[in-house]
């Protein structure tokens, strides 16, 4: 995907009411943010006040780009997103995928520009968190600050998880590792943990896990043939997740 290709336009929705805010924090990509702290009627007044743009972002467009100046956190509240690293010839390395419910682009906060692209691997919509203005609410309420530095915090254990996934395990194992760490992700949704779809191609799966196409294709079908899971296209089903995770721990 080239960096230079024209961004498609934001559609963003305009300011909710604090009431809509409320009503819809069940199934917001902040619940994180807002549901589990017990926030009084004011600071959920506030946080609204703050989160108050929703950005539609199509298939294939860019979220935002390498080097754009960081000015807001993405809240991903439907959809899903890839972040990509660019190469000076045009190839692309996925540094991650991002759900519902998770956050975008707080690797920016030490740099003040996006370190890496956020492209839509399918419709999807964020919340749009003026970061400068969440730092003066993260100040008013402790409780809220707290819960912000838990979503850093893991967004570093993931980074250190991708690390020791490419550095000490075989192919197998890395995919095994990959569909757990998916199959965890959705039951934290509420969704099935044994039966979800993927968002994103066999080649960006191996982009990411640092697998070509025909050893992800080679290594679905082992895992299908053996019956550890079940696959109709995008569609994967769990079958064993015992043995899954038994390929994992098999790292020799």
């Amino acid at each position: 995907m080239n960096p230079n290709t024209p961004r498609s336009p934001a559609r963003t929705i305009p300011i909710m009411s604090t009431r809509e805010v409320r009503t819809t924090c069940a199934s917001c990509s902040l619940q994180e943010l807002c549901l589990p702290v017990g926030l009084s009627d004011p600071e959920i007044e506030k946080l609204g006040e703050i989160i108050s743009l929703r950005q539609h972002v199509r298939r294939g467009a860019y979220l935002y780009r390498i080097g754009d100046p960081f000015r807001n956190l993405f809240a991903v509240r439907t959809g899903a997103f890839k972040t990509l690293d660019v190469s000076e010839d045009g190839g692309e390395k996925i540094t991650g995928f991002y759900l519902a419910g998770e956050i975008l682009g707080m690797d920016a906060i030490s740099t003040d520009r996006q370190n890496f692209g956020a492209v839509a691997l399918e419709d999807s919509e964020v919340c749009v968190v003026p970061f400068t203005q969440l730092e003066h609410l993260l100040r008013e309420i402790p409780t809220l600050q707290h819960h912000f530095h838990k979503l850093m915090s893991r967004d570093i254990m993931r980074d250190q998880g991708l690390m020791l996934l490419l550095a000490g395990m075989r192919a197998e194992a890395r995919l095994a590792a990959f569909l757990i760490g998916l199959s965890q992700r959705f039951a934290q949704r509420g969704y099935s943990s044994t039966r979800f779809r993927l968002r994103m191609t066999r080649e960006e799966i191996g982009s990411y896990l640092g697998l070509t196409l025909e050893t992800v294709s080679r290594l679905f079908s082992r895992f299908a043939a053996d019956g550890l899971i079940r696959v109709d296209r995008r569609e994967v089903e769990v079958i064993d997740l015992k043995a899954l995770r038994a390929v994992v721990d098999h790292r020799e």
